[in-house]
């Protein structure tokens, strides 16, 4: 049976960027609706035990659409923490990023107008290949 993530901040530790209430709805309305309809597709098939990236992996239909949303929102949700001043990347990824794209405001740009151009309701990713090379899906 799939819960409900718990958040690793206050519902309104990510304010200003994201409030209280966005968090509140995304997290306690959409994410557990998603929860409640896997949790009532999934007895009695296949996928009933199975770990939710496997789920993603092998299902299509109203059970892959579901998981992949859960899947989605625990990562969105995991990733964050509470914005501070000069909260940039550092380190290798730093380092990848401007070697690809030159400079961390270059990457941020590109990044933008990828979410901000995706049609509908969709996530726009960043993540590694095999080979090192980031890819902003």
């Amino acid at each position: 049976m799939f819960t409900l993530i718990e958040l690793p901040y206050a519902s309104d530790g990510l304010e200003p960027v994201i409030s209280a209430q966005t968090l509140g709805f995304h997290h306690g309305k959409h994410l557990q609706g998603y929860v409640n309809n896997l949790n009532k597709l999934v007895p009695g098939t296949k996928f009933e035990g199975m770990p939710l990236e496997e789920i993603v992996k092998e299902a299509d239909g109203g059970v892959f659409n579901n998981a992949r949303q859960i899947l989605n929102h625990n990562l969105y949700f995991s990733q964050f923490r509470a914005p501070k001043e000069g909260n940039v990347p550092t380190g290798a990824l730093k380092a990848q990023i401007e070697k690809q794209w030159g400079s961390v405001e270059a990457f941020q740009a590109e990044f933008e107008a990828k979410g901000a151009t995706l049609f509908g309701s969709g996530w726009v990713w960043l993540s590694a290949t095999p080979e090192g090379e980031l890819q902003i899906t």
